[in-house]
């Protein structure tokens, strides 16, 4: 059997404790072909073991876990063959589509997202409760629609100023919104603007990029597009909602709407 480098990136992705990117599955095909492979592969002569020739018993220098090292000692050739040396970032993204279609074919409880670092593989969000429950977790906070729209201004018109923001909106934006994106982590200060108070410039995170599959900022939807924010809107909503009829309300949704207007300094 060829090498299948499909069948490679799944288990690669099933074991990265992060996202994998492509550099990360170029590095590993290097040191592939840099390693001294320890172990011969099937089909191979393996070294004659010495045999003591005054009646002990030969003992190992280390013990072997069985649990842990017995599977090494049975490694198939047929996925150490034929390994190219150099793999493209075209044959990469390829696979990785397949992996993906093939997971949405088969409805899995597990799908393939691509972020800002690289993929992940990470359960379906129809299962989001489960997950939760195991890791003893709350339910998550539901954005309000004025949230969705403060968030999709900021990641077009970034980075901006709650003010800014405002201006654009046309309606006062709650400091309690600002902290709900924040707490959420798709919203971060980054500077602040050489003016009269020095707001805090806002701008979103890698996080954001994450939660909504995005590689860039440039996956934007274009704001050429009619209705782009408005577009942009209502998928945060999909990614931010995920159990809109388990989630209880947002108590901070109606506080903040009632908190009294703050001056702002002149921008």
């Amino acid at each position: 059997m060829s090498f299948d480098l499909k069948r490679v990136l799944k288990v690669m992705l099933f074991a990265s404790n992060g996202p994998l990117s492509v550099k990360d599955i170029q590095t590993a095909i290097s040191r592939f072909h840099e390693q001294a492979l320890g172990l011969p592969l099937q089909g191979e002569d393996a070294p004659a073991a010495e045999v003591p020739t005054d009646g002990s018993v030969a003992v190992p220098s280390e013990i072997i876990d069985p649990g842990e090292a017995l599977p090494a000692l049975v490694e198939d050739d047929e996925y150490y063959r034929d390994v190219p040396s150099l793999i493209t970032t075209a044959q990469i993204r390829e696979a990785v589509e397949v992996i993906s279609l093939e997971l949405q074919a088969t409805e899995s409880e597990i799908i393939l997202v691509e972020g800002h670092h690289g993929w992940r593989l990470v359960t379906h969000p129809r299962f989001a409760r489960w997950v939760r429950l195991l890791r003893n977790e709350p339910p998550p906070v539901r954005l309000s629609a004025t949230a969705l729209e403060t968030m999709a201004v900021l990641a077009y018109r970034q980075p901006v100023t709650r003010g800014d923001i405002e201006d654009i909106r046309g309606v006062t934006v709650n400091s309690l919104i600002i902290k709900q994106l924040e707490d959420r982590g798709w919203v971060e200060v980054i500077g602040h603007r050489e003016t009269v108070g020095r707001p805090a410039l806002l701008a979103t995170t890698r996080q954001f990029l994450d939660d909504l599959g995005l590689a860039s900022l440039d996956q934007l939807p274009s704001l050429e597009d009619a209705g782009a924010e408005a577009l942009m809107s209502a998928h945060l909503a999909d990614e931010a909602s995920l159990e809109l009829d388990l989630q209880p309300e947002d108590s901070i949704t109606a506080e903040a709407e009632s908190e009294p207007t703050e001056d702002k300094p002149n921008e």
